[in-house]
């Protein structure tokens, strides 16, 4: 780092130390976010209490000893795993500025902890006084549930306190710039304050101008490894800026080693987990859960759907398409029909028409083919629902890449197809990133990667929540 003693900070000063501290950046999250999440967790928890001590008056009631006082028509007891269970939240940062808070999966792992150890200490006390099993199932599965479920609640609340633009400097390459900062322009949230080359990220001029630039978030891309460390990121630490990385294959794998010194050589050390593939199966499981459960909650919907269809234009209620699945494998996947019965025969007219940067897709954004109430079941996303059937038929997931037609593989790059490694979705970081406001299928399929290298069932549930969001506002479907 050539950075001059005294230029940016004080002499002598070790990079890792804080400046001074901005209350108002500390505060602003703060304030609108972790006491919202504070107040839903203790009215999930005191929800699923009552729940259970309701329930268990059918039961054996709580033992005496282990009422220690009633407050709010609930035992001492209670309150004193609620209490354990919010410090232990806090401590895991699930009330920090971090998205650290959107670990759903985390919090109610969390709350499994706290119930587990309780019987346990219990048990080792004074077993006889083992509380009753009906009561600790009731209240252990509905704290896991509501807490989950409010937490998930809560983000579509906290999204109202964004703040509504974001200031950001780009670092990368010279040939990068200019593509990174029209994507970043075509999102209202972000303002471009400044940009640098990669090469130069280490130098007293680029600091000096990240920060003079009032930049909340720094962008960067192709950054010097071996400078990386010891120079953009602690002084952006320092400043209270946030660094974002635009990650290569490798840097996704090196995030998920464990690092250990072997022989003397630094090395990251990734390992099967004790119970692998559960969270998989899991998955699975609430794929057949979830998909069940919307065909008989969207019957109705279906069915007037369907009336709909079939009384403004003629041709079939369905339509279904051969698409690419896992492993290259071709099934057939389901839609409402939005498009004139012989759309397929005339897309081969509209192909010089494609809005598509770079062909790969098919995209008309005012397609002639498409019916009036097809506008409306596309911006909707209603058209997408009959692929609950896929689902159950192990065909697709809940959340996956998105699988496209033949036309389009067809025309895939050889990297392309590293999304077939995994079941095809109804709905997908694609999704949530853009949907149909992405110009260049490289851009859907990076996400597509970071959604492969990345998963876990917390990820899904995001994606899930924010597609109900952006399904809502009717964003990015045509």
């Amino acid at each position: 780092m050539d950075l001059p003693p005294g230029a940016a900070y004080p002499k002598a000063t070790d990079i890792r130390a804080p400046r001074g501290l901005d209350w108002r950046k500390s505060f602003r999250w703060r304030w609108h976010s972790a006491i919202v999440l504070l107040l839903c967790d203790v009215a999930a928890l005191a929800i699923a209490g009552r729940l259970a001590a309701h329930l268990n008056q059918f039961y054996a009631p709580l033992p005496p000893p282990l009422v220690l006082g009633t407050w709010v028509g609930l035992p001492g007891l209670f309150w004193i795993l609620m209490t354990v269970t919010l410090l232990l939240f806090a401590r895991s940062g699930l009330y920090s500025a971090s998205s650290q808070w959107k670990n759903y999966v985390r919090s109610g792992q969390l709350v499994s902890t706290v119930y587990l150890a309780a019987l346990l200490l219990g048990y080792f006390y004074d077993p006889k006084l083992a509380p009753p099993r009906s009561l600790v199932i009731t209240a252990w599965l509905g704290s896991v549930s509501l807490v989950i479920g409010f937490r998930l609640l809560a983000s579509l609340m906290l999204k109202q306190f964004e703040q509504a633009q974001t200031t950001v400097f780009l670092l990368a390459r010279a040939e990068r710039l200019a593509t990174l900062a029209h994507v970043l322009k075509r999102r209202s949230r972000y303002q471009i304050v400044g940009t640098a080359l990669a090469a130069t990220t280490s130098t007293a001029e680029t600091i000096q101008a990240i920060l003079r630039s009032g930049a909340q978030e720094v962008l960067a891309e192709s950054l010097p490894q071996t400078e990386l460390a010891s120079g953009l990121y602690w002084q952006l630490r320092r400043a209270g800026i946030t660094l974002r990385l635009i990650p290569s294959s490798v840097e996704m794998l090196h995030r998920r080693g464990v690092p250990e010194i072997v022989a003397g050589i630094p090395t990251l050390r990734m390992e099967a987990t004790l119970l692998g593939g559960w969270d998989y199966r899991l998955k699975r499981w609430f794929d057949c859960l979830g998909a069940l459960v919307g065909l008989i909650l969207l019957s109705p919907l279906f069915l007037a759907v369907a009336i709909v269809i079939k009384l403004s234009s003629p041709g079939a209620v369905f339509f279904c398409q051969e698409r690419m699945g896992l492993h290259g494998r071709v099934f057939q996947m389901w839609k409402f029909r939005t498009m004139v019965p012989d759309a397929a025969a005339l897309q081969a007219d509209l192909e010089q028409q494609n809005e598509a940067g770079d062909g790969v897709m098919f995209k008309i954004r005012h397609d002639p083919r498409i019916t009036a109430i097809g506008h409306f079941l596309r911006r909707t996303s209603i058209d997408e629902l009959p692929q609950l059937f896929n689902v159950l038929l192990g065909q697709m997931s809940l959340v996956g890449p998105r699988p496209l037609p033949l036309r389009d593989v067809e025309r895939f790059d050889p990297w392309h197809h590293t999304r077939h490694q995994v079941l095809p979705g109804i709905t997908g970081l694609w999704q949530i990133s853009g949907r149909s406001s992405l110009d260049a299928f490289n851009d859907a399929a990076r996400l597509d990667l970071y959604y492969i290298d990345n998963w876990s069932l917390n990820l899904d549930l995001e994606i899930l929540l924010e597609t109900v969001k952006i399904v809502v506002c009717g964003k990015g479907a045509y």
